[in-house]
């Protein structure tokens, strides 16, 4: 399915609006920006390009979410059933034809998700680097370096370092009071010692 079409779905499949979207094909290279695109400048393409289209009213969050949901399963299809030899970084298995293919998948996938940002009014490009910034806090790097385990696996961990440190500091802060209580009670035993004594020698003439 080409990307941004009106994703009827539903009770919508009985409009008529039409089926393909994007630019005509004669007139691509003349949308081609001159500089490489942002997520800001695709989501107001796409929103200029739903407007002249009056393709506004079938781009509820719902028809956009699951019309994405679908654009992943076709980009699914290009790697079903491939080896690791084939579908390996690079793609080295995939045909020139093969690779334009995924390609476009990615691209209507893409598409797809800044629009339904967009009409759920969420900043996609704010909401991204937000999750960075918590995923490099859940998943310190000297900890989970060249580990798969799940976040709550170093969770687990730094709590049990934690309380390793607070028994460790409990027990240094126990032996300096039994240190101190000691000195206590050694000092009250020399004054008593001193005292006796000095009762015992009686009244100085």
């Amino acid at each position: 399915m080409d990307g941004l079409a009106p994703t009827q779905v539903g009770s919508d499949a009985r409009n008529t609006a039409p089926a393909t979207a994007g630019a005509p094909e004669a007139s691509t290279s003349a949308l081609a920006p001159a500089a490489p695109p942002t997520l800001e400048s695709l989501r107001d393409r796409l929103r200029e390009f739903a407007q002249e289209r009056d393709w506004e009213q079938y781009h509820t969050p719902r028809n956009l979410l699951l019309a994405l949901v679908g654009e992943a399963g076709e980009l699914a299809e290009l790697f079903q059933w491939r080896g690791e030899g084939e579908a390996g970084p690079g793609l080295p298995g995939f045909s020139a034809q093969e690779r334009g293919a995924v390609e476009e998948e990615l691209a209507d996938v893409l598409l797809y998700l800044i629009r339904l940002s967009d009409v759920c009014g969420v900043d996609l490009g704010a909401a991204a680097a937000a999750k960075i910034a918590k995923n490099g806090a859940k998943y310190p790097a000297e900890r989970c370096r060249g580990s798969a385990a799940k976040y709550h696996t170093y969770q687990e961990m730094q709590a049990e370092a934690r309380q390793q440190k607070r028994g460790r500091e409990d027990a240094q802060a126990e032996a300096e009071e039994e240190r101190e209580g000691g000195e206590r009670a050694g000092g009250e035993r020399q004054g008593g010692q001193g005292r006796e004594g000095r009762e015992a020698d009686g009244p100085q003439r």
